[in-house]
């Protein structure tokens, strides 16, 4: 039987009182859950817990919608024993409730099967050096400034044009959260961070012509927010934009992602060389190590130590050092994205990736989305995309789009309506253009990019 360690939480973050308060309540209910599974005859267990507090203002035509103070809290264990997991939650930490977890997630381990690659990360797996990435910035904002900030935002946008003819609202919202993850090897770690937003979202025109379009910005700092009166208008902007959309003739056509959809797009390669999908065998790039998937002038890398990263971390869902190396190298394939139980499927080591990845920067050869419509000349930019038209084990991509028509680098006027298709293996291949266009309210660093032609559907 594992013995269970002591050892005090490694924690990188400021002196925030509230993140210390967090900690305080939390840490002795982890090592509390472990002590506990011990004692029922666990071999080995992990333990989960989190507590979060946020503030969120709604207001439409000028008048509060919603207004909501929250604080959650979960933990969770999951025990091993005699090969077999069961894994049990709550929200309660009173002392019954704390025993009653481990119980029920020992009886739940009594019913599954064996799994000889379940368990505990490696010893020598697991992460020893703290770090600060600078995520803890409460915003001292009161729920009048908010509201104010909210109104302010909607006001701004409906002051643009009459076509204006309707507001789906503004919003302005604070949050901040302590997460905390200890297992029976000893391992103890504590992460905190903050997240602030303000957004709104319009609709112009009228009937069947009605469109609707938004914007939103999303700091760790508050202070550093736009301010709401330019994200107001700018929704409004993007809601005209699209007003009196036109079809195209079906054909072969350049598409350039708009930075928002090329995430999206790069999001497909990340599933495709998931280890789940890996060890599954559900993946078109499987065994794909050392493969060429974009052209060489391309790598994507992993980065999880950024300061101010929105997904920045020194330990990943297993506890498992996190690390900065590359995914792709020059357009192959260096490394999948593996947590500790697709590892041990695949006979590898865990990359640190257990819950996702960590803050992505991709090869740009363009300064920004201007300068890849001009390099297409004809062709669609792709602004939004609707539908789950991807198989993620053929790789045939079929997606609802809109965007704008463009010739001659400039664009012409907005499409819908249109249907894009290609297969992901020949879209990434085909990528001739990646712009630094990056957008910061996203972990990944990615920003327009332009494939050299795919199938459009539409009239």
């Amino acid at each position: 039987m594992t013995l269970f360690d002591t050892r005090d939480f490694a924690y990188a973050a400021p002196d925030g009182s509230e993140a210390r308060a967090a900690l305080a309540r939390l840490a002795p209910v982890v090592d509390r859950l472990l002590e506990d599974a011990r004692s029922q005859g666990a071999d080995a267990a992990e333990v989960g817990c989190s507590e979060s507090d946020g503030l969120n203002v709604g207001i439409r035509l000028g008048e509060v919608e919603t207004l909501e103070r929250n604080r959650d809290r979960s933990v969770a264990i999951t025990v091993y024993r005699d090969g077999r997991k069961g894994s049990a939650s709550t929200a309660d930490l009173s002392d019954a409730s704390l025993t009653a977890t481990v119980r029920q997630a020992l009886a739940i381990a009594a019913y599954t099967e064996v799994d000889p690659e379940s368990g505990l990360a490696d010893r020598e797996w697991l992460a020893t050096t703290p770090q600060d990435f600078d995520l803890w910035h409460p915003w001292d904002i009161s729920v009048e400034q908010a509201i104010d900030q909210a109104i302010a935002c909607e006001a701004a946008g409906r002051s643009v044009s009459a076509e204006i003819r309707n507001s789906e609202g503004a919003s302005v919202a604070t949050g901040s959260g302590v997460s905390l993850y200890g297992n029976s090897h000893g391992f103890r770690g504590a992460s905190a961070g903050t997240h602030h937003s303000i957004g709104c979202a319009f609709i112009a025109g009228e009937g069947e012509l009605m469109q609707r379009e938004g914007w939103y910005d999303f700091r760790i700092r508050g202070d550093e927010l736009e301010d709401p009166e330019s994200i107001g208008r700018h929704a409004a902007e993007r809601a005209l934009s699209r007003l009196n959309p036109q079809s195209i003739p079906t054909g072969q056509y350049p598409i350039l992602f708009d930075r928002e959809m090329a995430r999206g797009l790069i999001g497909h390669l990340l599933g495709a060389l998931s280890g789940g999908a890996q060890y599954r065998k559900t993946s078109f790039l499987t065994d794909s190590i050392g493969e060429s998937v974009l052209p060489e002038w391309v790598s994507l890398t992993e980065d999880p130590y950024r300061l101010r990263g929105l997904n920045s971390a020194w330990f990943d869902g297993d506890g498992v050092a996190t690390q900065a190396t590359d995914i792709i190298t020059d357009g192959r394939v260096a490394r999948y994205l593996l947590g500790t139980y697709s590892a041990r499927k695949l006979g590898l080591q865990s990359t640190g990736n257990a819950g996702g990845s960590h803050n992505l920067q991709i090869s740009t050869n363009a300064n920004d989305r201007n300068e890849l419509l001009s390099r297409m000349g004809t062709g669609v930019l792709v602004t939004q995309l609707m539908g789950q038209g991807v198989n993620g084990i053929t790789g045939d991509y079929s997606r609802g789009a809109s965007g704008f028509w463009v010739e001659n680098g400039e664009i012409q006027y907005p499409v819908d309506g249109i249907t894009i298709a290609g297969n992901l293996r020949d879209m990434y291949a085909r990528i001739v253009g990646i712009g630094a266009d990056i957008d910061h309210r996203s972990q990944h660093r990615i920003g327009s990019i332009l494939v050299e032609n795919m199938t459009v559907a539409g009239s």
